[in-house]
């Protein structure tokens, strides 16, 4: 597996996985209207313009990714996923922990519906507290969580 930064040339590929990606939290919470699943190929090209992403390939094909945005020293983290084949083999803990490592931000930031209990686990498990809960329009009641260093 590989990890590195996705150009835009990869935004179809990266659009897919998400839809794919994303139906389990879909499901998970009750809620089929949630952002990921919601997103057009043009909205994400556009998000090219302010935000890195990463992707994780295997044999050629993405099997992960991430992306980042960086607002004063605050690092926004989020569409952090892996394709369900490849779950559970560290893919997302090594692409979190990319961005990390690129970005000297004294904070990072990220957020997960209060369903999602793995990925919770693994944002604690690698050092982010939980620090507020919101509930925008629809099912899911957001957990944000940081990081500082």
């Amino acid at each position: 597996m590989l990890i590195e930064i996705a150009n835009f040339e990869d935004a179809e590929e990266i659009l897919a996985l998400q839809k794919l990606a994303y139906k389990s939290e879909a499901k998970l919470h009750g809620d089929f209207q949630i952002p990921p699943l919601v997103e057009n190929i043009d909205e994400l090209r556009d998000k090219f313009k302010t935000h890195l992403f990463l992707k994780a390939t295997a044999d050629g094909k993405i099997v992960g990714s991430v992306r980042v945005l960086q607002k004063d020293n605050t690092c926004h983290v989020g569409r952090l996923m892996v394709h369900p084949d490849f779950q559970n083999r560290g893919i997302a803990t090594k692409l979190l922990m990319e961005i990390e490592e690129m970005f000297r931000c004294g904070r990072f930031e990220l957020f997960t519906g209060e369903k999602s209990v793995k990925a919770i686990h693994l944002y604690e498990k690698l050092g982010y507290k939980r620090f507020k809960a919101e509930k925008p329009a629809g099912n899911v009641t957001l957990i944000f969580l940081e990081k500082t260093r």
